[in-house]
């Protein structure tokens, strides 16, 4: 009796297909198996953030699912964002900001603050450090992180009115 399963899924637009054992999480197969290693695990237990990739659109924890789970679906990491240079505005602010210190959150506040931008309006204050309540940071005290998110709020929302205007 094998352990092993086949997953099928498309990581950051392009189709993959791997046999791998059936207790693989997510995080651990786009790490390991394809060596996307911008999903960082820490805690391993779903608490620090450092593992949130995109699951057909939905911000998950890869280090709670498993790759067997995903198959079939659409899963975007943080080098699928950068690559399409969805968050390039974003980075930038951080960068602005000072907001990466020692860069090991950085990928899971970027993979929230996508998300959160994502959504209709500018978020407030109150609502970024909501959406970041699931991402730890041992560096930066979160103030820097806030401001790089609400900068780029406020820049989108300005550059979307010139365009509608």
């Amino acid at each position: 009796m094998s352990d092993l399963v086949d997953v099928t899924m498309t990581v950051n637009g392009s189709e993959v297909a791997h046999r791998v054992p059936a207790r693989t999480t997510l995080a651990d197969f786009l790490r390991q198996t394809l060596e996307l290693t911008g999903t960082h695990t820490g805690c391993e237990m779903g608490v620090c953030g450092a593992c949130l990739v995109l699951l057909d659109g939905t911000v998950v924890h890869s280090c709670l699912t498993f790759a067997v789970q995903a198959s079939g679906s659409a899963v975007e990491t943080v080098e699928g964002l950068t690559e399409r240079a969805v968050i390039a505005d974003l980075q930038d602010a951080f960068h602005q900001r000072n907001s990466l210190q020692c860069g090991f959150c950085t990928p899971g506040m970027l993979m929230t603050a996508y998300s959160l931008l994502s959504q209709p309006g500018i978020p407030s204050r109150d609502e970024i450090r909501d959406a970041l309540s699931g991402n730890y940071c041992r560096c930066t005290g979160y103030e820097a992180i806030v401001d790089a998110i609400e900068t780029t709020a406020r820049n989108r929302a300005a550059a979307k009115e010139e365009i509608d205007a």
